[in-house]
């Protein structure tokens, strides 16, 4: 199927590894131009060198920093501008679910894992989506998690700032959607990849894990991803023109509400 996508300039915060480094992938394999973030220079610079070897090294770029802060957040966008003119896509891939389980919280525990999985979000998506409204044209994916649809394990202040994600996506849409700028939602369930928390998980006490994803996952597996990342690349498509405000639950069946 043909996505409609070639040459579209994409922007994609935190893909070194991944679902941000399988979306980067996607939207290569679609001819796409696309701009990989990351806070660890080495992690970027092997993140690039392995995209630039399968794919055309003119169609990438690769900036260092943390996309959360308006300090990097500026320069990025206008070197993007700079070189390629636009942005059409961005894909804000933000955020970690690591924090203190339980309900005896600290404000402070509650405000490190908002700043990190809203208020860098927003910065983010407020600087690109003045661009977007500007051009009258652009398609924005927020990456949240099936922690803020219903009840999780998960730390409170994360399923908090993921249900915020999508509810901000929904109300945006419709402030956007004037402009011909579409926002939308992925919430991911449990993604397995190196690296990534469920690789620690599993070192750590592998048959709790596996029967955990046994009894809660109907499909009885982890996700991989690239089926994220096919989602996210729909979203931005010509394919799904008619889509904003939406949220794609990719989650093997997981959730339980409709």
């Amino acid at each position: 199927m043909d996505l409609k996508l070639k040459d579209r300039v994409v922007l994609i915060a935190g893909s070194t590894r991944g679902i941000g480094k399988a979306t980067a992938c996607a939207f290569l394999a679609e001819g796409c131009r696309v701009v990989i973030t990351g806070r660890d220079e080495d992690s970027l610079a092997q993140a690039k060198q392995e995209l630039t070897e399968r794919f055309d090294p003119q169609h990438g770029m690769a900036c260092a920093g943390d996309l959360t802060q308006l300090s990097v957040i500026r320069p990025t966008l206008a070197e993007i501008d700079q070189r390629w003119g636009q942005l059409d896509c961005l894909v804000a891939n933000i955020g970690t679910g690591r924090g203190t389980p339980g309900w005896n919280l600290t404000e402070e525990d509650w405000q490190t894992l908002f700043e990190a999985n809203l208020w860098g979000t927003v910065r983010l998506v407020t600087a690109a989506m003045s661009k977007m409204i500007v051009r009258q044209q652009g398609s924005i994916v927020l990456v949240s998690s099936i922690v803020g649809l219903e009840s999780t394990p998960a730390p409170l202040p994360y399923s908090a700032a993921k249900a915020a994600l999508l509810n901000m996506g929904k109300n945006l849409a419709r402030q956007a959607g004037p402009f011909q700028v579409r926002v939308n939602c992925v919430a991911p369930g449990n993604v397995l990849f190196p690296g990534g928390s469920w690789e620690r998980h599993l070192a750590a006490r592998k048959t709790e894990v596996e029967q955990y994803i046994a009894t809660e996952v109907p499909l009885r597996r982890f996700g991989r991803p690239e089926e994220i990342a096919d989602a996210i690349v729909f979203l931005c498509s010509e394919r799904a023109a008619f889509i904003t405000g939406a949220c794609i639950v990719a989650d093997g069946g997981q959730t339980r509400s409709i």
